[in-house]
């Protein structure tokens, strides 16, 4: 199974419909946002496919919002931070801006933790956990998207055009 893995929109709609579609041209089979959506139009442009996503900081103010999109498009908000299982790999998603929302995420020892906030990508191991930032599609001097195969561990990261 081939994720999409986004973070950090920032309510800039039309990038992140360029971005769904490389992630499904790609072949990803499920998508997950790490934080900052910051409209309930980011929710109905990734709930193309089965869709992940937690609160970042520029969702604080739209949370009820956020859940009710969430809700109304059969999508999956994990909150602040949360845990799914898919095709047999634990995967917790949060933005990374509070550590005591990242702290238990990472001491369960996921398969992997994915995160946001930097608007930098990066992919290395904490112990058991593979830990991947896919970058942002807002303030980056490039925007990027990463697809990650469960069955083999391939990260693959993905300009988005600007």
């Amino acid at each position: 199974m081939r994720i999409g893995i986004l973070s950090d929109s920032h309510n800039h709609r039309e990038r992140t419909e360029r971005a769904v579609d490389l992630l499904r041209e790609a072949g990803a089979q499920a998508l997950f946002h790490c934080g900052d959506l910051a409209s309930e139009e980011i929710v109905a442009t990734c709930a193309v496919l089965p869709f992940y996503f937690s609160l970042g900081n520029h969702d604080a103010d739209m949370v009820r919002i956020l859940e009710r999109a969430a809700d109304q498009h059969g999508a999956h908000c994990l909150g602040w931070g949360g845990e799914v299982t898919l095709a047999g790999k634990r995967i917790a998603v949060v933005h990374g801006h509070i550590s005591r929302d990242l702290k238990p995420l990472l001491e369960a020892e996921p398969d992997y933790l994915l995160t946001g906030h930097s608007h930098q990508s990066h992919d290395f191991r904490a112990g058991a956990t593979r830990r991947i930032n896919p970058g942002a599609l807002f303030r980056a001097k490039v925007f990027t998207v990463a697809i990650l195969d469960l069955a083999t561990d391939e990260l693959e990261l993905r300009e988005v055009a600007r």
